[in-house]
């Protein structure tokens, strides 16, 4: 069993950075390939950014390339999303996500019902 928790969310301008964690719980994280999701009001659950288990091969959705950087430390069970040049249609709640028994180098996006595990999600706005 692993829980996900997330941390970092807040209101910012637009223009402006926000780092997000994810702390995972239980053990063998680094079996686990991560994933970043958000979701923006009546809209649904869209892919943001992955990492592969051992941190080297990573994956952004077009819309945040060259804004946002994922990354992991396997050491403490956590993974970091942060957001540069942050723009008010990036407002959204960001989820992460984890899945096992994916490859190192893999950047396949599986869809929303097949993650082991999901957090609560924290709530990220952007103001113009």
């Amino acid at each position: 069993q692993v829980q996900l928790v997330e941390s970092g969310g807040g209101l910012v301008q637009a223009g402006g950075s926000l780092r997000l964690s994810c702390a995972a719980s239980g053990r063998s994280f680094s079996s686990y390939a991560m994933y970043w999701f958000r979701q923006a009001p009546g809209q649904g659950r869209e892919f943001v950014a992955l990492i592969g288990t051992t941190g080297e091969t990573t994956f952004y959705t077009d819309s945040v390339k060259g804004r946002f950087t994922t990354s992991r430390d396997n050491l403490k069970n956590m993974v970091y999303l942060q957001m540069n040049s942050l723009k008010p249609e990036d407002t959204a709640v960001y989820y992460c996500a984890a899945k096992s028994g994916i490859s190192a180098d893999s950047v396949v996006i599986f869809g929303i019902g097949k993650y082991d595990y999901w957090g609560q999600g924290t709530q990220v706005t952007v103001s113009s």
